[in-house]
């Protein structure tokens, strides 16, 4: 019998913009992160969000500077840890 395990791939980021994670950048955030098979969730405190979904991102209240964990386990997990790092890095401090 053969047992699939997923990993799941940890990135910590933080948030660059001055106005924190507020809606513009957490609707383009799930955006980001429905293009992945792989489930995502954004951990901030040990509150947890569906990174795929604006509602849950929005109930985390990241403010600026805050550091959240992207969490991804499946299929394309490392892919879409490094895509959603980045995206914090390049994206969501101008938005």
């Amino acid at each position: 019998m053969h047992i699939n395990e997923q990993q799941t791939i940890v990135r910590k980021v933080v948030v660059l913009n001055k106005k924190g994670l507020h809606a513009r950048p957490a609707a383009k955030l799930a955006e980001e992160a429905q293009r992945f098979s792989s489930s995502i969730e954004l951990v901030l405190n040990g509150h947890k969000a569906d990174g795929k979904s604006i509602l849950d991102i929005l109930t985390l209240a990241a403010g600026p500077g805050c550091g959240l964990e992207i969490h991804a386990s499946g299929n394309d997990a490392q892919k879409a840890a490094d895509h959603l790092s980045e995206f914090f890095r390049s994206s969501i401090g101008g938005l």
